[in-house]
């Protein structure tokens, strides 16, 4: 069984999840941004093994922490291949927001659309969803989803950043997230956590009765 643990961290209400296989305790970070000591704290404290560095998306406060990891603790680094500009531009992305520079994860393995990745004998699906960067993506398994900056509680990804189009968001959560099921719980990447039913009636974005749209 694979279970999700968030850590919220940064100065942009980031989430940071720690996928654990609860049998073997191998475990993937996912989307490591601000605060990388407390991600290293929380791996030493639960003796957790990196298997998997796993980036939704590579927006700047998604990115920024995961090379921290990544020399400390090891473990595979995974990213939709339509990212790698963003990834090779991580400093220009800091700049024109204020944030320091910072240096990419090194040895990025390409994720595809419904690709699976195993950890610990558990399957985690990769779901292409565009919109909010070229290369976005959830992760599913089970009962849950992790949805990086794609569905939020209430929300959606913003859209005016370069590579965003509202148009491919809208189409991507309703065509893939929606046909998960009501009952599939949401980790976002930034705020509260959520479900697909709620946000399929009631998000102002995407939801049957958008009012934004």
């Amino acid at each position: 069984m694979l279970a999700v643990h968030a850590l919220h961290l940064g100065p942009m209400d980031n989430n940071t999840y720690l996928v654990v296989h609860e049998g073997t305790r191998e475990t993937a970070v996912v989307d490591v941004g601000f605060d990388p000591e407390a991600v290293l704290e929380a791996l030493e404290r639960e003796k957790l093994t990196v298997s998997l560095l796993l980036n939704t998306h590579a927006h700047y406060d998604h990115v920024i922490g995961m090379r921290a990891i990544q020399q400390a603790r090891g473990g595979e680094y995974w990213l939709h291949p339509l990212d790698r500009v963003l990834l090779d531009h991580l400093t220009e992305q800091g700049a024109a927001f204020g944030f320091p520079p910072a240096e990419p994860p090194l040895h990025p393995h390409d994720l595809a659309d419904r690709q699976t990745i195993t950890l610990g004998g558990e399957r985690i699906e990769v779901i292409h969803t565009p919109g909010h960067s070229p290369g976005g993506v959830c992760f599913r398994h089970g009962d849950w989803l992790i949805s990086g900056d794609t569905l939020f509680a209430g929300s959606i990804g913003r859209t005016d950043l370069p590579g965003g189009s509202f148009e491919q968001l809208e189409r991507a959560i309703r065509e893939r997230l929606w046909v998960l099921g009501d009952a599939v719980h949401v980790y976002p990447g930034h705020g509260p956590e959520t479900t697909i039913g709620e946000e399929r009636m009631h998000n102002p974005f995407v939801g049957e009765n958008a009012r934004f749209a």
